[in-house]
């Protein structure tokens, strides 16, 4: 069974097998329902859940080896045990489908249970919803769906899609596989109601990627060098109504790096353009430290000159932080165990989890930094009608020449096509990208070199049932059908 998970990694970028997953968890349901024993489901569960994301996260161990001073095994080690956490929520599935397999509305009962445990998977202890099926289908016929019930609709589809295929298999039974089909087949027919339209308006854009090296990146005699060469990529750019630098791009604290950013404030306005870049921002009286973004030069178009002050309100921090790399719990326990527990820059605040939208040059932009992408709830709350773009900044250099990277470039992705809303993605060495608010890819740059991404991005207006309802309706439905379920095991046991 931890073949079957594992081989379910080529469903994602970049590889993208699309229907892998209905194949996959079909074989998953099956092997539960066939189960003699609870154990038996509840380890067979486990083990395809082991496979799933140590194949999967493998790009985990990366920044633990290469940045975190462990060895490689050790560093493999971790991977496991994080995989070993994430992999009880596929025990507890299989445990559901082998107390629920005697039921006719099986393939729904699971579908149900395979959403309601993403959603806990994507809350409890902050949340990692890595990897989770729905986006696997950003290049799907399935994609039609997603501005309607979101990616987690999209995994609902495709778990029932995959227990009604084993039902149809192991039990003859039609009814889900034509529920399933009918799914499928009309989601161009809803992509009618996707919710928003086009503007008739263009923004010109220029994304800067200037590839630093990660054990470069906080290097105290490179930060003038790497603030220089941020410039000169930017110089002929500039009269771009908006450009954008990648998470912590300026390698000094915001507090020190005022003379670089008053300067680099009137040059913005002298040209007409608003610069959106990622900094660390540090109150020396508190001692706290925020990932953040702050923007420069014009904030409006009819604006004068540019904008900037020190802790100006046009900034947006950092509320998903991720675990070890940007906070650490039980830091007085753990910090003096091993080097993993002390990178830089590893003790940030967290910013709130509603923030204002950016402006700059009178464009309203939703922004999230690095794996923040991953939390739709977090865009939703943000989420205004007059909200222009999508912005996600990171810095994948801490996973290499993995697909860790095309991973997180799917997943903004499919934040795109359930916010109905043109996407920009800075990075530091890749992959900047620009994506429609059809969720498909307009350019990208290489990975690992250095350059300006130039596009021109089709606005839109309108909001998506998924931006205003979000995934209450399938939570609400899904309770209920588990509570359904429930009810039919008291009267009659499976």
């Amino acid at each position: 069974m931890a073949l079957t998970g594992a081989i379910s990694t080529f469903a994602f970028a970049p590889y993208s097998f699309t229907l892998l997953p209905v194949l996959t968890i079909a074989i998953l349901c099956y092997a539960a329902c066939c189960s003699s024993r609870w154990q038996q489901a509840a380890w067979l569960g486990f083990s395809w859940g082991l496979g799933y994301f140590a194949a999967g996260l493998n790009w985990v161990h990366i920044p633990i080896e290469q940045f975190g001073g462990l060895p490689l095994l050790l560093s493999l080690a971790l991977l496991l045990l994080l995989s070993a956490y994430l992999a009880l929520y596929p025990l507890l599935f299989a445990l559901l489908a082998f107390r629920l397999k005697a039921h006719s509305m099986l393939p729904l009962y699971l579908a149900a249970a395979w959403m309601l445990l993403e959603a806990l998977r994507s809350w409890f202890l902050t949340g990692f919803p890595w990897l989770s099926p729905g986006y696997s289908q950003t290049d799907s016929i399935l994609r039609h769906w997603a501005p309607l019930i979101g990616e987690t609709g999209l995994t609902f589809v495709l778990v029932l899609s995959a227990a009604a295929l084993m039902q149809l298999l192991a039990k003859r039974q039609f009814w889900p596989t034509a529920l399933a089909v009918l799914l499928w087949l009309s989601a161009p027919l809803v992509s009618h109601w996707h919710g928003w339209q086009t503007t008739g308006e263009t923004l010109d854009v220029a994304l800067v990627q200037g590839n630093i090296k990660q054990e470069l990146r906080w290097d105290p005699a490179l930060e003038v060098s790497t603030m220089r060469l941020y410039l000169e990529l930017t110089q002929p750019h500039l009269g771009t109504p908006l450009i954008i630098w990648p998470e912590a791009a300026i390698p000094r604290v915001e507090i020190l790096a005022e003379p670089y950013l008053f300067e680099l404030d009137a040059i913005l306005a002298e040209h007409g353009s608003s610069l959106v870049t990622g900094i660390i921002e540090y109150n020396f009286y508190t001692e706290e430290a925020w990932n953040s973004l702050i923007t420069l030069g014009k904030r409006r178009q009819s604006d004068a000159g540019g904008h900037y002050q020190p802790r100006h309100s046009n900034r947006f921090e950092k509320h998903h932080l991720l675990p070890i790399g940007e906070f650490v719990p039980f830091e007085d326990l753990l910090r003096p165990l091993a080097p993993i527990f002390d990178l830089p820059m590893s003790s940030f605040s967290r910013g709130s989890f509603a923030q204002h939208n950016l402006l700059a040059n009178d464009h309203k932009l939703l922004p999230a930094i690095c794996f923040e992408i991953a939390f739709p709830r977090q865009l939703a709350a943000n989420f205004q009608q007059d909200t222009g773009l999508l912005l996600t900044v990171s810095n994948d250099a801490w996973f290499g020449d993995s697909i860790g990277p095309h991973q997180h470039l799917q997943i903004a992705r499919m934040r795109a096509l359930e916010f109905g809303r043109p996407l920009l993605r800075a990075t530091n060495n890749g992959i900047t990208a620009t994506i429609a608010a059809n969720g498909r890819i307009q350019q990208q740059l290489p990975q690992f070199e250095a350059g300006v991404l130039t596009d021109q991005m089709q606005l839109t207006t309108g909001q998506t049932p998924y931006s205003r309802y979000r995934d209450w309706p399938l939570w609400y439905c899904s309770l209920l059908l588990l509570l359904l379920a429930g009810w039919q095991s008291r009267r009659k046991p499976a």
